[in-house]
């Protein structure tokens, strides 16, 4: 039964993001009461997540290779960057189209380097399908995307990463506190 919770959660992520370019009269009919039913379908999406991820009895699928850690832990650094306001207010990546969709792939495909499980990859796994969707989806409905001109600085890309390593620090001890300490000795 965990397995199913936890695609119904994936299931529901993606239809909420997807919900405004896929059926956009129905959404448009919605107007602003819209935001709060796409708001809590999000909010229940989550739960069912966690609620399936941690129902699923584990299955092994492939044994993840210690070094794999490595990478995920500089891929969520990564990450965590781009999903700050570093592509807005940097100069580095200053005017990436899908900065936070990227981050989000980058945070899938970390989690998919060191969880073998099938739990984790039907979670990790229907997370990175949804984001690669989202941004097809988003390029077909607005072809005419132009980048736009940022005045950013190699200061605030150096400050957004400094903040990104504190908040990977953070998240550590959270995963910790779960009972999965994601940094080698």
């Amino acid at each position: 039964m965990g397995f199913v919770i936890l695609i119904l959660g994936v299931a529901l992520w993606a239809g909420a993001h997807l919900f405004k370019r896929l059926a956009p009269g129905p959404r448009g009919k919605l107007g602003n009461a819209g935001k709060g039913l796409v708001a809590l379908a999000l909010v229940a999406s989550i739960v069912l997540m966690v609620i399936g991820y941690r129902a699923a009895p584990f299955i092994n699928v492939w044994m993840p290779p210690a070094w794999t850690v490595h990478i995920n832990n500089l891929l969520m650094l990564i990450a965590l960057w781009l999903m700050s306001p570093a592509p807005k207010r940097g100069k580095l990546v200053a005017g990436m189209r899908h900065p936070m969709l990227t981050g989000f792939k980058l945070w899938a495909v970390a989690h998919l380097l060191v969880n073998g499980d099938l739990s984790s990859i039907l979670l990790f796994g229907g997370l990175l399908a949804w984001s690669v969707a989202a941004v097809i989806t988003i390029n077909r409905a607005d072809r005419a995307w132009v980048k736009p001109q940022t005045n950013g600085s190699y200061v605030m890309d150096a400050a957004f990463l400094a903040a990104s390593v504190v908040l990977l620090g953070i998240i550590g001890f959270i995963h910790n506190w779960l009972g999965v300490w994601p940094f080698p000795s």
